[in-house]
């Protein structure tokens, strides 16, 4: 197994965006939940702010174990919880059904997890081809060795937004054939192979078929929206919705959730008899908060995120059409 990270307070990773959460939640009290725990940033701030309990959910086990060395420091304020925030609902109901004061959701991977290379998320650095944030289920390995080219060229294209997709799923294909993929440098060389050399300040050429491998194995979107849906469900009135996205497939996602549930609805003369309908939310900010130049320079990692932040109204939760708000068309059981 990999090294961890070293965890304690003097640990280099540093929770992005939290100013303006915390500032649009100030005060800090009554129970939250942190969605993606991963290094525990978000956890600790709420906690030392003054919440009375963080329920803490990550997919991958290795957090809590790099966690053990400080989460008994706050009792039990803290709950560790091993699963998806796509069913974060169930997973804080079946422990205490009372209504969350705020939920929060940084999308994406880890720093932790690229760091690593034995868990094969970066480009950068050789390691197995994995990119499983539970480490159970399919790798990237399985999706780049098994998958018709038309769909690898999908998953590229919709996932990624690789616009030479189609390219670069030929080329995987015909390497394949040869030898299969078993780590992140073979792929990244038949991607560098299958693309213009890269101009000054372009992006590396990896960058975005690695979003998209990753982005299917873990259904990261999916996850999205579930999540979305699930804290609606366990937030009370007033309570905080806070998620920080890192692209344009998450943000968009999070921009018309919120916005189709801080509008509303109202009959027409088209159809009369349809009733007003309270939104579910309202928008604290109307638009996406970025990072401050000072965040930047202290944080590169903080560089493409956006927070989005809403406030929980008490109408009941709604009906969500997942293709309206931009979830890519592609069906997961053509990976089987």
């Amino acid at each position: 197994m990999a090294q961890t990270q070293d965890t304690s307070p003097s640990s280099p990773h540093i929770p992005v965006l939290l100013a303006p959460i915390l500032d649009a939640i100030n005060p800090v009290q009554g129970r939250w939940l942190d969605g993606t725990f991963g290094a525990g940033g978000y956890t600790r701030a709420f906690l030392d702010a003054g919440a009375a309990t963080v329920y803490a959910i990550d997919r991958d086990p290795e957090v809590f174990v790099r966690a053990q060395a400080w989460a008994g420091d706050y009792g039990d304020r803290l709950v560790l919880i091993e699963g998806t925030f796509g069913q974060l609902d169930r997973l804080v109901q079946e422990r205490d059904a009372a209504p969350l004061d705020g939920v929060v959701l940084d999308i994406g991977v880890s720093s932790m997890q690229i760091d690593q290379a034995a868990r094969g998320f970066s480009f950068m650095q050789d390691g197995p081809l994995d990119m499983r944030m539970s480490q159970s289920g399919m790798t990237a390995a399985d999706v780049v060795n098994t998958v018709d080219e038309a769909v690898l060229a999908d998953i590229l294209y919709l996932y990624g937004e690789e616009r030479a997709s189609r390219r670069i799923a030929r080329r995987i294909v015909e390497a394949r054939k040869l030898t299969p993929f078993e780590t992140t440098h073979q792929l990244t060389k038949v991607i560098e192979a299958a693309l213009p050399r890269p101009k000054p300040n372009q992006v590396h050429p990896a960058t975005r078929s690695f979003q998209a491998l990753r982005i299917v194995v873990n259904d990261e979107l999916g996850e999205l929206v579930r999540g979305l849906v699930a804290a609606e469900a366990v937030l009370g009135k007033g309570g905080i919705l806070a998620v920080v996205t890192f692209h344009s497939l998450e943000d968009r996602i999070v921009k018309r959730f919120i916005q189709a549930r801080s509008t509303q609805a109202r009959g027409s003369r088209y159809a009369p008899e349809m009733q007003a309908t309270v939104p579910q939310f309202e928008k604290i900010s109307k638009k996406a908060i970025g990072p401050t130049e000072q965040e930047m320079a202290e944080n590169p990692r903080a560089r493409s995120a956006k927070l989005r932040l809403a406030r929980r109204t008490a109408a009941p939760c709604g009906d969500i059409d997942a293709k309206a708000l931009g979830l890519p068309n592609f069906d997961r059981m053509r990976l089987q």
